[in-house]
């Protein structure tokens, strides 16, 4: 329980919490109002409990007329944690505490040489100073003296005490009635016995900065967004679960900078070759494109159209749709398997350091939800002990059975706001195209040369299908949330997976459908002029530019990701800001600062961890189609660091620290969208964009005898591209007798007319064999890369196998010392009584 010390101080002596708090008026902070020790100056404050007085409550109900800050109901409760305490739930806990300082000599960086430009992007070394290295081993209360102390103060962190703190708060019981015992903190602050309950920030000290002010000068301010981050204060201050977090997202990030590199360049690449493309300048040509009178691309109101009209579109598709993007999207496959192999060498060198390699714990504890509805008996499998469970196995089917059908009701209804938006694609093109192709609207003649019915279409729907998207988003996360609290799961683990496995799922249809559907099914069954294809028997399936989906699909992951980042921005920055309660103008102490600050939310960093494995999917599923996603993601996340910083030291409470020994279940789905990413990517430069049909036609189609020889070139390509419509065909009557269409088929007269012909069976075949070859090449490499790199570095295991000899070292003294105490009276009681028949000589015993 709390034991009471003098009025205002409390110490942990028991595992005992009251199910009403004990009062306790604050003390006259006046001289020390951002200490963080009792008012001895000695014992440290570990942590804060916030309840509201009743008294003062009920005084204010009858009072009305007076008018009181709400801060003046409430009572602060300090808790402090004795070193005995503190030495019994380090021992509880398996914290890892250092036994000697590191004697392996560390190996020299490969980047010492040039140190005097990199110093200038780490933390400044004299506010940041590196940590003394040290082995550790689990910390055991019966052999203090091997451990490395120096200050009883400062052996156990703060972050550590706070843990500890947290620990016997979540397990001190509060009511037994009977069979029931209810206990936790977690419970009384869901019932609003206690509104708060939290560790406290650094105080502010004057010449000597706080862990905080570091934190906040050399990581979370703006001028400090090109350094590297303070790894191991940030664990040091937060915790190993917020450490690797940011660890992963540094690394992440570092990453994108050489992928962003090498899609600028095809980019630039693009840019630089679009005026020199030979199939675009057959496009802009007045006597090839110009000459060439496309089909309509709807049935009553398109006119007739000619090609070279999509001349600037050609353009532009030409700055995505190069060979560049092929080597890029070769790069990028292989660019995730070396991410992953190396991100998790990189974890593996942090848990070594952070001491969470043989991360133990005690068996996790039941939510308070899930103990609140254990109503029937069963028969534990492990420990043969009954114990209470909230439903029987039948029961547990049904709710996971109704959790599994809302999700698919919720997929559907994804699928079915997509065939909205493309119904919705369907009608606006038809006025679209009605509209640009009339000669009657002189307002809209500046626009036509560089907007086209297909262009305008595909910005208006790509606004939409974001807003839709976000929507859904925002009102399936409580369904997700509601679906896992109707689920059950019993500890806050499950809880999480499930609740990651649920919101991923939806976000991964939510998020990437429209790219899929433009990638992969827009324009794939358009047929030809003669016998179009309908949707819903109304709406006649819509078409890709004679240029392909590619550039289309490029404005769909633009405006997505740009508008994505955009909105989460200024999600965390203005609505974080105006959430932030304000401060009093008088001085109050550090506990009442905290108070004031937000509480971080039940899911801790989960949507942080969504959002950047969501980006993560558009940098790598359809990078073929857009260089530049790199980029984009390369440039929020340079400011997603610092904003996430800035959010957890200014805006919020100090976060309860927990441990973590890696990213948990986001490992397997990043795993899983690379495996993924290799056939999207594959399949987008052979069915989305135009380059196979290119390569056909050079290598096969386009040989022109030059003297002697043979050339190859890509002249003509656009004519071969499109095939022939005799528009005597349509019921309506023109006056043109020819029209084009974009497709590969006999024409008109051919005793095979309007079918497909040798031409399209060989690009299909050789789209077949080029996803084939690229994903068995890229899957080689990448099996290759995962057995030449290893997952923990060679140096990493030599320090682990030094720790553990150092570790069973110590074992084996401490237990021959224990071993020699226990039989010394042993040995001193037969010495005495034992002579020989004589009684001059003595035994004596050899130990």
């Amino acid at each position: 329980m709390l034991v009471k010390q003098r009025e205002e101080e409390y110490e942990f002596d028991a595992v005992d919490l009251p199910d009403k708090p004990c009062f306790c008026p604050q003390a006259d902070f006046n001289n020390k109002p951002d200490s963080l020790f009792f008012n001895d100056g000695v014992r440290r404050i570990d942590f804060i409990l916030v309840y509201e007085d009743e008294d003062k409550k009920e005084f204010e109900k009858r009072h009305t007329f007076q008018r009181r800050k709400v801060d003046e109901k409430l009572t602060f409760i300090k808790v402090h944690m004795p070193w005995d305490v503190l030495c019994t739930y380090g021992e509880v806990l398996h914290i890892k505490l250092p036994i000697q300082p590191n004697d392996l000599a560390s190996r020299p960086s490969p980047w010492r040489f040039f140190s005097y430009v990199t110093k200038h992007f780490y933390p400044n070394e004299e506010l940041i100073g590196k940590e003394t290295e040290f082995f550790t081993a689990p910390f055991e209360k019966d052999r203090l003296e091997y451990f490395y102390i120096k200050d009883k103060d400062v052996f156990f962190t703060p972050s550590m005490r706070s843990r500890m703190a947290y620990y016997i708060l979540s397990r001190a019981p509060y009511e037994i009635r009977g069979n029931t015992k209810k206990f936790g903190i977690t419970k009384l602050l869901d019932g609003g016995v206690y509104k708060a309950a939290y560790p406290l920030h650094d105080a502010s000290a004057t010449g000597c900065p706080n862990e905080r002010f570091l934190l906040y000068e050399e990581w979370a301010h703006p001028k400090s967004f090109y350094k590297m981050q303070p790894l191991d204060l940030i664990r040091k201050y937060y915790g190993e679960k917020i450490g690797i977090y940011f660890a992963w997202l540094g690394f992440y990030t570092m990453m994108l900078a050489l992928a962003a590199v090498v899609g600028l360049g095809c980019f630039i690449y693009g840019w630089k070759t679009q005026e020199t493309s030979t199939w675009s300048k057959e496009v802009c040509d007045p006597e090839i494109g110009g000459n060439i009178v496309m089909c309509p691309q709807c049935d009553k109101f398109c006119n007739y159209w000619r090609l070279n009209t999509t001349c600037e579109a050609s353009k532009k598709l030409s700055i995505f749709d190069n060979f560049g993007t092929l080597v890029f999207a070769v790069f990028m496959s292989i660019w995730v398997t070396l991410f992953l192999e190396f991100w998790k060498r990189y974890q593996a060198e942090l848990e070594y350091e952070w001491d969470t390699v043989e991360f133990l714990e005690q068996e996790e504890p039941p939510r308070p939800e899930y103990e609140a509805k254990c109503i029937y008996e069963r028969k534990n499998p492990v420990t043969g002990v009954k114990e209470k469970v909230p439903y029987t196995t039948c029961g547990r089917c049904v709710r996971v059975s109704i959790g599994i059908g809302t999700v698919l009701f919720w997929i559907l209804l994804i699928l079915a706001s997509i065939v909205a938006i493309i119904v919705y694609r369907l009608a606006v093109f038809f006025t679209f195209s009605t509209r640009f192709r009339s000669q009657e609207l002189k307002e809209l003649e500046p626009l036509k040369e560089y907007v086209t019915p297909q262009m305008a279409t595909s910005v208006t729907a790509s606004l939409i299908s974001f807003v839709v998207i976000m929507i859904l988003n925002i009102l399936y996360e409580r369904v997700a949330i509601w679906i896992t609290n109707f689920e059950l799961p019993r500890t806050k683990t499950d809880y999480e997976n499930s609740l990651t496995l649920k919101m991923f799922l939806f976000q991964f249809v939510n998020y990437y459908s429209s790219c899929f559907y433009i990638a992969f099914a827009k324009g794939k069954a358009a047929s030809y002029p003669g016998q179009p294809v309908y949707l819903l028997g109304k709406y006649r399936n819509e078409e890709c530019d004679p240029g392909g989906c590619l550039f289309e699909l490029t404005t769909q992951l633009s405006i997505i990701m740009s508008g994505k980042a955009i909105w989460n921005n200024i999600q965390e920055n203005l609505i974080s800001r105006y959430c932030t309660r304000v401060t009093s103008e008088k001085v109050i102490p550090r506990w009442e600062q905290d108070y004031q600050l937000q509480s971080i939310s039940k899911l801790g960093l989960f949507h942080e961890y969504l959002e950047m494995v969501i980006q993560f999917g558009f940098v790598t599923l359809f990078v073929a189609s857009f260089p530049l996603a790199p980029v984009l993601a390369l440039v929020n996340n340079l400011f997603e660091i610092r904003v996430d910083a800035w959010k957890i030291i200014t805006q919020f409470r100090r976060i309860m620290p927990e441990k973590a020994q890696d990213i948990g279940a986001w490992q397997p789905i990043l795993q899983g969208i690379a495996i993924l990413a290799v056939a999207t990517n594959a399949m987008i430069i052979a069915f989305t964009s135009d380059m196979i049909p290119r390569l056909v036609y050079y290598w096969s189609f386009s040989v022109y005898p030059y003297g002697d020889q043979f050339n190859n070139t890509m002249a003509g390509y656009i004519n071969s591209s499109l095939s022939i419509f005799n528009t005597r065909d349509f019921t309506s009557i023109s006056r043109l007798v020819f029209s084009r269409y974009r497709d590969f088929r006999y024409p008109p007269g051919h005793p095979r007319q309007y079918e497909h012909n040798v031409y399209y069976w060989h690009v299909v075949a050789a789209k077949m064999a080029f996803i084939i070859v690229l994903e068995h090449i890229v899957y080689l490499t990448k099996f290759i890369l995962s057995y030449v790199i290893p997952d923990v570095p060679y140096a990493v295991k030599e320090q682990i196998r030094r720790e553990k000899y150092l570790t069973q070292v110590i074992l084996h003294e401490t237990n021959l010392k224990l071993v020699t105490k226990r039989l010394k009276p042993i040995k001193d009681e037969i010495l005495k009584h034992t002579h020989t028949k004589e009684g001059k000589e003595e035994i004596e015993l050899d130990f």
